[in-house]
């Protein structure tokens, strides 16, 4: 379905659709994460007999204000990558299918790079957690987390190391959820206007779009949880990279050190050895499956499905409602002020 949007139209509606789902939805995606950190069994269940604490579900909001600052230009800058590259490659003769995947990935390279510093940010400050008695414990919103979690941070080349994990896994999700949403969305109208019940309303653009995307998405996000999950890992350990990096330097040089050997090839073998202990996507998703199996790469599997169902369901129903509603507010002012 195509409108006579402006870039302005897509970037205004696509902002107001990330700023809804942030504050509707992000408690849901708090928990997602704390469920897939390593530290879940040592920070959020009892040691007694493994059930879930009450801490778990504290401070669900911690780190909105990185993300949405982040999310609206994102979100921005998706749409308008994606509407530009699906207008671009409409008029050659690739299959529709290969059109939206080729245009939503464009879209979240982009996105990507402008939303990575929040969502490691993010991710760090949900982890942050207080002494039960604390003030901070019992609150729904709090800055002090995304402080604390900034503070783990030496250098702001941190805050983009989960650039490749983050597009690694929204360039997948979103070449499969694209295609099955345009599909969807257009075969209910379609069999809607068979039967004679299209309305055309925008209520009716927006609940068609909204069980299309949430569908879509959903699929999409159960099948890609175990690279969320790698993702999750790397954005975690992200602050925490530098400062094991430079311990385990120092050690292997002291080590070398001790035992009297004087050769400076020997140190500065030992030194590269250590810089290069960043684990990379592909051994960390090793090491889950050898630690935890195949479980601890679909953890928070059906809570991410869920997620995203509501997630994109809201996300591209307002953007879509919004884009509808900003071209017939322009179009009825353009005709309102022709003589």
């Amino acid at each position: 379905m195509s409108y006579n949007n402006t870039n302005t139209d897509i970037l205004i509606a696509g902002a107001f659709a990330a700023f809804a789902v942030d504050l509707l939805v992000y408690p849901l995606d708090t928990i997602k994460t704390r469920i897939q950190s390593p530290d879940y069994k040592r920070l959020y269940t009892n040691p007694s007999n493994s059930s879930i604490n009450r801490s778990l579900f504290r401070g669900l909001y911690q780190g909105v204000g990185s993300v949405i600052l982040a999310t609206i230009p994102s979100s921005g800058a998706f749409f308008t990558t994606y509407e530009g590259t699906k207008s671009i490659l409409g008029h050659t003769s690739f299959p529709a299918p290969i059109t939206h995947s080729v245009a939503s990935s464009a879209g979240e390279l982009v996105s990507c790079f402008i939303l990575t510093p929040a969502e490691v940010l993010k991710q760090n400050a949900q982890m942050v957690t207080h002494p039960q008695r604390s003030p901070s414990s019992n609150k729904i919103f709090d800055g002090n987390a995304t402080v604390r979690a900034l503070r783990k941070f030496n250098s702001p080349t941190q805050l983009w190391r989960g650039y490749t994990a983050l597009a690694g896994r929204n360039l997948p999700f979103t070449a499969m959820q694209f295609p099955m949403f345009e599909h969807l969305r257009t075969s209910i109208h379609a069999y809607r206007k068979r039967k004679g019940i299209a309305t055309g309303s925008m209520w009716e653009t927006a609940l068609v779009t909204a069980i299309s995307a949430g569908s879509a998405g959903s699929v999409a996000a159960v099948i890609t949880t175990p690279i969320d999950v790698v993702k999750t890992r790397i954005m975690l350990s992200a602050a925490d990279s530098d400062q094991l990096r430079g311990e385990a330097q120092q050690k292997a040089v002291k080590e070398i050190e001790a035992q009297g050997i004087d050769a400076k090839a020997e140190i500065e073998k030992a030194q590269q050895a250590a810089r290069g202990g960043r684990a990379g996507g592909l051994a960390v998703g090793r090491e889950i499956l050898r630690t935890e199996g195949v479980k601890g790469l679909f953890r928070g599997g059906a809570l991410r499905g869920l997620w995203t169902a509501l997630g994109s369901g809201l996300y591209l129903g307002v953007y879509e409602s919004g884009r509808r509603y900003l071209e017939g507010r322009r179009v009825g002012a353009d005709e309102g002020s022709t003589p």
